[in-house]
């Protein structure tokens, strides 16, 4: 039980109590040991302990055996055995469970956790998407741009649709940004549809989480969010980085409070060599930026994982509180690793830690926490504390009573919301530009049209003059010719003045097809 003297009393040494103390709790710690050690029961004695003090704490749950934490335990005859080693009387034994709330990325087991992939920003997406350097590059730019443009991006359609308006505009940035490949978008495409099949496509929306959400209390406890992990590890990049995602709004969100009494939030990191495993160097860093600023929050992070090796040194050094459960050297890798974990305690002469670490047994545990100066202390070996709440899962029909107590938050969640984001402006704009495009077409079709038909007003007022050419002129010879032959008494021969009309008609008529001709060719001959 937590007080201020003792601190969060997590084991029992040949000493006595060994506890966590409340103001170096947020400096982070390790639970590290083999598979069946126990490991989950030490990290829902920490859990639980925070929660009696107030502590509000974060864990993922990877098999269903945390969900347990929300219902009673019971006297067992380990527990039973256990009671003399602790001084505890069992009479004084008070078996009771913490206020739970479920969560679930997909929403079937839990209150659906969400975020938007604006949120996520390109490096996280990258990521979770399995990108190459360049892709990513690519998902920086699109980033940028939708942001100049004060454009949202919410969920899976929001980010195809920018990809295709991208692959259509990106000369226009290439200046700007550099080089968008096509063949790079395609590959983001296909990463983002095998994404979705997988399901993951639920996660990312709106109404994305309220991180504040993590902070509750009720009846002077902290509330123990308990995330439902099982299908979620089948995507283990996902995972961590949704995990990843939560640390950096928890950063961001939360203002500077330095070292408190007992810290704000504890935030359990299971399987944790997911988080380093593929990692470019660029988002390590950035991991171990947050670890290393994030206490001054006040929130502390405990990474549970088989081998301290799993976590990179610069990690490592920065978790104080530590929980080694025993290890197996059936390899060199494996002797390897017993020996690093050996040399990351401040030795105890009373035994060699090297040697302890292969001996120990179930529930037992060699075990460093931080002084009152922020110093390890002597490793100690250890027996941890049985939790108060349930071991193992709980049915269907608890989680059920559980989630439907929540009503009240779980109403915040529960309807997915479409605002107005990129799908929206951009098919938008596309029917804008559509339109457009029809209004444009059908303004050149009405220009060749009168174009056309000037062009054929041009080439019959030419016939016509052409024909009223001929016709005028040969008229005019003959009637000189009439009034000539008139005046000199002279006569015509062969012929009237009725068959030279016909005839200066038909030529004049011939005359106006070669004209016509002529003009078609381009090639008019100009006549007397």
């Amino acid at each position: 039980m937590y007080t201020q003297e003792n601190g969060f009393y997590i084991a029992h040494g040949p000493n006595g109590p060994i506890s966590i103390l409340g103001n170096m709790a947020n400096r982070h710690g390790l639970i590290a040991g083999a598979t069946g050690t126990g490991k989950t029961v030490t990290l829902q004695v920490i859990a639980e302990s925070f929660c009696k003090a107030g502590v509000p704490c974060f864990m993922a749950d990877m098999k269903g055996d945390l969900s347990g934490v929300s219902q009673p335990g019971k006297l067992s005859g380990f527990i039973e055995k256990r009671l003399p080693e602790f001084g505890i009387e069992q009479e004084s034994l008070t078996f009771e469970g913490c206020p739970v709330r479920f969560y679930d990325v997909y929403g079937e087991q839990g209150i659906p956790m969400r975020a938007t992939i604006g949120e996520m920003g390109p490096d996280l997406m990258g990521r979770i998407l399995g990108l190459n350097d360049t892709q990513t590059g690519v998902l920086n730019i699109l980033y940028r741009i939708l942001d100049e443009k004060g454009i949202l991006l919410d969920d899976v359609k929001d980010l195809r649709s920018a990809l295709d308006w991208l692959s259509k505009h990106a000369k226009e940035y290439t200046t700007q940004y550099g080089n968008v490949a096509p063949a790079s978008i395609g590959a983001i495409q296909r990463a983002l549809l095998h994404l979705e099949n997988q399901g993951a496509d639920k996660f990312f929306g709106i109404p994305s989480f309220d991180i504040m959400d993590l902070l509750a209390t009720r009846d002077g406890k902290g509330i123990l969010s308990v995330l439902a992990a099982d299908k979620l590890m089948l995507q283990p990049k996902l995972y961590s980085t949704f995990l990843l995602w939560l640390l950096s709004e928890l950063y961001s969100t939360l203002p500077e409070v330095g070292d408190l009494e007992k810290p704000k939030l504890v935030f359990f990191f299971d399987e944790a060599h997911m988080l380093f495993e593929d990692t470019s160097k660029a988002l390590t860093d950035k991991i171990e930026q947050v670890i290393r600023l994030i206490r001054s929050k006040g929130v502390g992070i405990f990474f549970i994982s088989q081998l301290p090796t799993d976590i990179p040194d610069v990690i490592l050094g920065q978790l104080g509180n530590r929980v080694q459960h025993a290890l197996r050297a059936y390899t060199p890798r494996d002797q390897k690793a017993v020996k690093v974990a050996a040399e990351t305690f401040r030795a105890n002469p009373e035994f060699k830690t090297e040697e302890a670490i292969l001996e120990l047994e179930t529930g037992e545990a060699l075990v460093s926490f931080l002084d009152e100066k922020g110093a390890p202390s002597v490793v100690e070996r250890a027996k941890v504390l049985f939790p108060l709440s349930q071991i193992g899962a709980i049915t269907e029909g608890q989680r059920l009573d559980i989630m439907n107590a929540a009503k009240d938050i779980s109403a915040k969640y529960k309807e997915v919301q479409d605002r107005e984001s990129v799908f929206e402006v951009f098919a938008r704009e596309a029917e804008a530009e559509a339109k457009a495009a029809e209004e444009a077409a059908a303004a050149k079709e009405a220009e060749k049209e009168e174009k056309k038909g000037k062009k054929e007003k041009t080439i019959w007022d030419k016939v016509w003059k052409a024909v009223v050419t001929a016709v005028t002129g040969t008229l005019a010879t003959i009637v000189g010719k009439s009034v000539s032959d008139a005046i000199t008494g002279k006569k015509s021969k062969n012929t009237s003045i009725k068959d030279a009309a016909g005839r200066t008609v038909k030529n004049a008529t011939t005359a106006a097809g070669r004209q016509i001709l002529r003009d078609v060719l381009g090639n008019v001959i100009k006549g007397k």
